[in-house]
């Protein structure tokens, strides 16, 4: 007979629990922290929500969002960004149109960059709303949807501080059929 058998398997138990323990902390904990460190500074997913980006992009679709060229240059006529608005409940994603210390203008159906016109081969519809011209304040951006017609951008709002970019639309990953770069 063995009378230290229930002590024996006390002290197993705690072994197995701390050995569980041990590989939770050096497995999950490092997982999480990376997770958090690509979120906040390196790319995050998220949600088209709304039609203001159509063609291009659809309600539904799931985009990752590249955060790291944007901290070597500012985003490039063309870009579509995702943008954080104090006044927004959810992200908002809009195309860079008008770049700091440029003037915009919206006439006749065409946008005016310092009284030129803006070539927008992605449009399928023209802007039926007009803007006096603008200046673009530096650090900012104005930003329009796609869709004109339905679009809450800078028409309403105005330019966007540089640090309201999340960051830049980077690749559709859903649905699975339409995965790919955004342009």
């Amino acid at each position: 007979m063995y009378p230290s058998s229930s002590s024996e398997e006390d002290i197993s138990s705690r072994n197995l629990l701390w050995s569980l323990l041990r590989e939770l902390v050096e497995t999950v904990l490092p997982a999480i922290l990376i997770a958090v460190f690509i979120t906040l500074f390196l790319a995050q997913a998220t949600q088209i929500y709304g039609q203001s980006m159509e063609p291009n992009l659809h309600a539904g679709q799931r985009l990752i969002v590249e955060k790291v060229s944007y901290r070597f240059h500012p985003p490039h006529r063309g870009d579509i960004v995702v943008l954080r608005l104090p006044s927004q409940s959810n992200f908002l994603i809009k195309r860079v149109v008008g770049l700091p210390g440029e003037t915009i203008e919206i006439r006749d159906h065409q946008v005016l960059i310092n009284g030129q016109p803006l070539n927008e081969s992605y449009l399928s519809r023209p802007s039926r709303r007009s803007i006096p011209p603008r200046h673009i304040p530096e650090g900012s951006v104005f930003v329009l949807g796609d869709n004109r017609n339905f679009s809450n951008d800078s028409r309403s709002f105005g330019p966007v501080s540089l640090s309201n970019v999340v960051g830049r639309a980077w690749i559709r990953y859903w649905p699975p059929d339409q995965v790919g770069l955004v342009r």
